[in-house]
């Protein structure tokens, strides 16, 4: 038996055999990957590159010390570019484990993307993995996508923060992406949250079924069931409290036959005969209609100067009172007072 064949026979010997199907792959427990598995190394070198911004460079300059040793460990070589701005990571022939570089990957991509040491050093481990999700194309309007992406973040970060006690995961929203760090079914929930947040569904409702599920799972007798009744339910609304249209239009009868057609240019001058004059007829016409016009708008200035020398109507004052006083006067309680006034008289 050869060397190659012992090793894949010692690690198949330490996973465990399960009879039948699996019903839950996240319960599955892996072997950890040692160097033992691989003595002999990697046959090529694999590198990445990745790019930072301008802002970016003072941080990662100080804390690159930090990712020289934290990748050393593993026997990834990292190197930094100032000049173009670059960070490189890279296998060495002493690097065992083939799927370092990817994680050695998302550490520099994870450090361009504002995302602290303490937090991005976190992937190299084996059940913590790292989402970038990029969210500007899922948006087209600017506006919108302003104020849902401050909607995630929610006030003074709030709902942000209960997402990541939700999901044991780091998330950080910076510019048009939004990183993730945490284990793998906890990036799934922090991805769909997101997702439906700039389609513009409120981060609420997903944290609220992410509470529910967490109750749930501590209640033996509901863990196998299923929670589609104890979840909220999204339904969208049509907002808008206008219903009749501002400006309504009536619509005309049908007629099968086509609209009249409208007369030209030319055939109203035809109509009128001004097809048939000569130039200097025509510009004799135009004046004297220029006089015409500006005659009535003399008069019509005229008048409305006038106006304000026109005395108003004068009223007499002493009639008015008079017929006012006569029309409020009544004749038959007068006859009736000058009556008992009279009797009374005749008594005494």
């Amino acid at each position: 038996m050869s060397d190659s064949e012992s090793d894949t026979g010692d690690q198949a010997g330490s996973i465990e055999h399960y009879d039948g199907p699996i019903e839950n792959a996240w319960k599955m427990k892996l072997p950890e990957f040692k160097p033992e598995d691989n003595p002999h190394g990697l046959l090529e070198e694999s590198s990445f590159s990745c790019l930072f911004p301008k802002y970016r460079e003072k941080y990662i300059k100080e804390c690159w010390a930090l990712v020289v040793k934290a990748l050393g460990t593993h026997h990834v070589k990292a190197d930094l570019d100032l000049i173009l701005g670059n960070m490189t990571v890279r296998t060495t022939r002493k690097t065992w484990d083939p799927y370092i570089i990817l994680k050695s990957r998302d550490l520099i991509k994870l450090l361009s993307r504002s995302v602290p040491f303490e937090q991005a050093v976190k992937v190299l481990d084996d059940e913590i993995g790292c989402d970038i999700i990029k969210v500007k194309n899922l948006v087209r309007n600017k506006e919108k996508f302003v104020k849902r992406r401050s909607r995630l973040i929610g006030p003074n970060g709030c709902t942000l923060k209960s997402l990541e006690l939700l999901t044991n995961c780091y998330v950080l929203v910076q510019g048009a992406t939004v990183s993730a760090i945490g284990p793998y079914k906890g990036l799934q929930c922090v991805r769909k949250v997101v997702e439906e947040t700039m389609k513009n569904i409120h981060p609420i409702y997903n944290i609220k079924a992410l509470m529910i599920k967490r109750e749930l799972m501590k209640d033996e007798n509901l863990r196998e069931e299923n929670w589609e009744r104890f979840l909220p339910r999204f339904q969208s609304k049509n907002t808008s409290k206008r219903i009749k249209p501002k400006v309504v239009k009536k619509k005309k009868e049908y007629t099968p036959f086509p609209p009249p057609l409208q007369e030209s240019k030319i055939d109203k001058q035809l109509a009128s005969g001004e097809y048939f004059l000569t130039d200097e007829q025509k510009r004799s016409k135009k004046r004297q209609e220029q006089v015409a016009k500006e005659k009535r708008d003399a008069i019509v200035q005229k008048e409305r100067r006038e106006q304000d020398f026109v005395a108003p109507e004068e009223t007499n004052r002493r009639a008015s009172k008079t017929d006012s006083a006569n029309s409020q006067l009544d004749v038959k309680s007068l006859k009736g007072k000058i009556a008992k006034a009279n009797k009374r008289v005749a008594k005494s």
